[in-house]
């Protein structure tokens, strides 16, 4: 099983390869050039390529790997987004994934950027660095005693209702299928409740939904008019959960008290590139520009265990194939 590597960082090649002696069946060779159309043909002798979150794999891209011999492509992420699923099923390409590799990375992550905007600590480490020891402007809310909304309670979503009743908060569920369990049996969540009621109730609303066509834009014009008055909103999701403008909107009125983001609807040409010495108008730049608003680039899941596990997968899968075996169960796409 030969693979090409698409994106490659150097955290990547340190976790794949740290892992890759346990896997004899399989061999790698990277490139820091990511996957679109005009990088397919790159994969001409490999049985395999191997992606990640801001690849192109749409439907031209897979016929160019069709045409190649191309019969796997390993997503290093949870999400499939990226992927032309149904143009990888009419091509006999398989599609796998990594559907779960540190629920609590990215959890805690989500905590801490609504624990940064809310207290502006992003704002006082830049004061601190400017000999500036003022604190007019830093003045946030005690989330203890507070509401925690949490949108979607999967792996992601249950650790951070752990995370959040630690805090000594109130916390509701949002999900289309409950986890009762976290209701009765590790009493983290205190009641579901619907979409509707959690706006409303809500001081601290996260969201971990997956994005379908009802979920995009869950967060409109309207359900922040539904919001509490300077409610803490973050995402780590995905970036269409949220209608950008009517963010902006909301912020803008002081609906939005504070904001944490990782994930935003116009990252793609952004995300894990240096783009530092490039002018270009970015909605980025905008959001930045609020004192409440504290943003990172797709990171939440950015942890030693993380990488380790997606590599394991990963391999796991490669190898599978290779073999004839069964895929990890629920990381096979198509």
């Amino acid at each position: 099983m030969k693979i090409l590597f698409y994106g490659t960082q150097s955290y990547d090649r340190h976790s794949f390869d740290k892992e890759l002696t346990d896997y004899p069946d399989v061999s790698i060779d990277y490139t820091e050039i990511n996957l679109t159309p005009l990088t397919a043909s790159l994969a001409q002798g490999y049985d395999a390529v191997c992606a990640f979150v801001n690849a192109d794999a749409s439907i031209m891209t897979l016929e160019i790997l069709a045409g190649f011999g191309v019969k796997l492509v390993l997503m290093r992420c949870a999400g499939f987004d990226a992927v032309n699923v149904e143009a990888a099923k009419d091509l006999g390409i398989k599609v796998t994934r990594v559907p779960a590799y540190s629920p609590e990375a990215i959890a805690e992550h989500a905590m801490g950027l609504g624990l940064c905007a809310n207290r502006r600590i992003h704002r006082g480490y830049n004061r601190i660095r400017e000999n500036d020891f003022s604190l007019v402007g830093l003045v946030g809310e005690t989330l203890h005693g507070k509401t925690a909304g949490i949108v979607g309670t999967g792996r992601i979503g249950a650790a951070l209702c752990r995370i959040c009743k630690g805090f000594g908060m109130t916390v509701l569920g949002a999900d289309l299928y409950p986890n009762q369990k976290l209701v009765d049996e590790e009493h983290v969540v205190d009641e579901y409740v619907d979409y509707d009621e959690l706006w409303k109730r809500s001081d601290f609303i996260s969201l971990h939904a997956f994005l379908n066509e009802e979920s995009y834009h869950m967060i409109n014009d309207k359900t922040i008019g539904q919001m509490k008055d300077g409610v803490i909103l973050v995402n780590t999701g995905r970036g269409g959960l949220v209608d950008t403008q009517a963010l902006i909107r909301g912020i803008l009125s002081g609906k939005i008290g504070a904001c944490g983001l990782d994930v935003y609807e116009e990252e793609n040409p952004n995300v894990y590139r240096d783009r530092g010495d490039e002018v270009f108008s970015s909605v980025t730049a905008e959001l930045c520009s609020f004192p409440n608003v504290i943003m990172t680039s797709h990171q939440a899941f950015f942890t030693h265990e993380a990488l380790a596990q997606i590599a394991r997968v990963t391999l796991e899968n490669a190898q599978a194939y290779a073999t004839g075996k069964e895929f990890i169960d629920k990381s096979v796409v198509c």
